[in-house]
């Protein structure tokens, strides 16, 4: 089973240590990320989210960023972070 965590609403540099707090507990199993909520994402949030996928993956675990709001998606996409890492309003 996996661990799972809910972003909040707004990842601004604010939450940037917060977010890479929260999921370091999680390191060594799979974790789904809920993105529902999130009506904007900072350039660090993003760098945090990636480098922990990157970073599970070579643990051998999976950290799926899971329910992307609209926000969600079009801020990262405006980033040019590579679509195939979150799932759900990418499209």
């Amino acid at each position: 089973m996996a661990a799972s965590i809910s972003l909040p609403a707004v990842l601004d540099l604010a939450q940037a240590e917060p977010l890479k707090a929260a999921l370091l507990p999680m390191r060594g199993q799979s974790v789904i990320v809920d993105a529902s909520r999130v009506e904007r994402l900072g350039g660090l949030c993003l760098q945090v989210l990636i480098s922990a996928q990157q970073t599970w993956a070579r643990d051998g675990h999976t950290l799926k960023i899971d329910g992307v709001s609209r926000e969600f998606a079009d801020q990262w996409n405006a980033f040019g972070a590579a679509r195939t890492a979150v799932q759900g309003a990418m499209s």
